[in-house]
């Protein structure tokens, strides 16, 4: 077979229900609540973060709810990709594209980094990065066998995610007092709240996710909004309880800048020999677990879909004949982040897989109203409530946090830019050879 065809059987199973599609998008997110936020304490102090969160917040169910109108109305493994092609041609598909995989390949390395903290702070003869790595082997192999099997297993292990975090809000609810969360903070300013953006994201990124799964759905047309809706409803309560709660039970500033945020809250309140610490650390692994399966799926997706299409080679588009499962796609995404994993801090994959996650949700919004424009025939089976108004507040404050974004993050903007360029001209070079 010639590399650049594809079998004609090169498609997914639609294997996914409502409850597993609420598992793979809670799953691809719930880490965000168990690490990575705290670090916007140190920027702007617990009230300043407050602020940025609801920002997000607002932005995160503006945008689920008007994301969901193009999930379901073209329910394709390219997700931002796929509807960015169709709204405006193969260049915004690109940057589209490129977005939603750093977006995807940057998130498994910071919750990797955080699986091996976790590991060594309950035994400290584990080390940090033999764990991140032995994690990329172990979920990478368990996605080669198929959706089916990794559905479960998300739905499994998502379930006791949630369960854990709303055991421990109930655990630290006693100690938590308004003056502790408020005490130590810094002058509230707007720059201080804006810089801090970026760990807010980190509570609910990657809930888009869900669309490179969309192929896989039964019943999209339904299953999708559903999935959708619920999700984001669990992760808002999730992530407003979790954060709120840990800075108002200790001093918020010794856990601002560790991987691990809420068994340390549970050892100063409860006390580090404490049986309910001990159980929530082993737990807690439970987490970033269910976020690392479910990004290596969407990664794998995202890498297929743009190999189907073309945009990469061929061969990260071929599926497993016995397992259908895009094999090649899980292994080459892998290793791109475990180079990341050895390179970055984990404070900079966060704000790197931020920038890609920005850029997908602006190029999707503005595939929004484009494709309301010019395909009004298009079947949508759920449409975006109080249209225009909600795609509109989603896109004005997606513009507000990349420039936010941008500003107190140069260096690393400009690194993403430049591969964002680079990237495309050769794209745009191999498709005029």
């Amino acid at each position: 077979m010639p590399p650049d065809e594809l079998p004609a059987s090169a498609s997914l199973h639609k294997v996914i229900t409502t409850p597993q599609l609420w598992a793979i998008a809670v799953g691809m997110v719930i880490s965000g609540v168990y690490f990575g936020w705290n670090y916007g304490w140190a920027v702007a102090g617990t009230v300043g973060f407050l602020i940025a969160t609801l920002i997000v917040t607002v932005f995160y169910v503006t945008f689920i709810f008007s994301y969901t109108e193009l999930t379901a109305a073209i329910p394709e493994a390219g997700g931002a990709f796929s509807y960015a092609y169709r709204a405006f041609g193969p260049v915004m598909g690109f940057i589209a594209g490129f977005g939603t995989l750093v977006d995807f390949v940057m998130a498994p390395p910071a919750i990797a980094f955080a699986l091996g903290s976790y590991a060594h702070f309950l035994h400290p003869a584990l080390p940090v990065m033999g764990v991140a790595v032995g994690t990329y082997v172990v979920f990478i192999g368990i996605n080669f066998f198929g959706m089916r099997e990794s559905a479960n297993f998300s739905l499994i292990i998502t379930a006791l995610s949630v369960l854990e975090l709303v055991v421990f809000m109930g655990l630290v609810w006693p100690y938590y007092t308004t003056e502790n969360f408020v005490a130590h903070n810094p002058p509230l300013t707007v720059g201080k709240i804006f810089e801090a953006i970026p760990f807010a994201i980190w509570f609910y990124i990657a809930i888009e996710g869900v669309a490179m799964v969309a192929e896989e759905v039964k019943e999209p047309k339904r299953t999708i909004a559903r999935g959708y809706i619920l999700s984001i409803l669990t992760l808002v309560g999730l992530a407003l309880g979790t954060m709120i709660l840990s800075g108002g039970a200790t001093d918020w500033r010794t856990l601002s800048d560790i991987d691990y945020p809420l068994p340390e809250t549970l050892s100063i309140t409860l006390g580090r020999e404490n049986a309910w610490t001990k159980i929530f650390a082993s737990l807690g692994l439970f987490g970033l677990i269910a976020s690392f399966h479910c990004n290596t799926i969407g990664y794998s997706r995202q890498l297929f879909a743009l190999a189907r299409e073309g945009y990469l080679p061929r061969r990260l588009a071929y599926l497993s004949p016995r397992y259908r499962s895009p094999h090649w796609a899980l292994v080459v995404g892998g290793l791109m982040g475990l180079v990341a994993l050895f390179v970055g801090e984990t404070d900079e994959i966060i704000i790197f897989s931020a920038l890609g996650a920005m850029v997908m949700y602006i190029t999707s919004l503005l595939s929004l109203f484009q494709l309301r424009r010019t395909e009004p025939q298009l079947e949508r089976p759920y449409q975006t409530p109080f249209y225009p108004w909600f795609p509109t507040i989603a896109l004005s404050l997606a513009l507000l946090c990349t420039g936010a974004i941008i500003y107190y993050n140069q260096l690393l903007s400009l690194l993403f830019v430049s591969l964002l360029v680079v990237s495309l001209g050769v794209f745009l070079g191999v498709r005029k050879a």
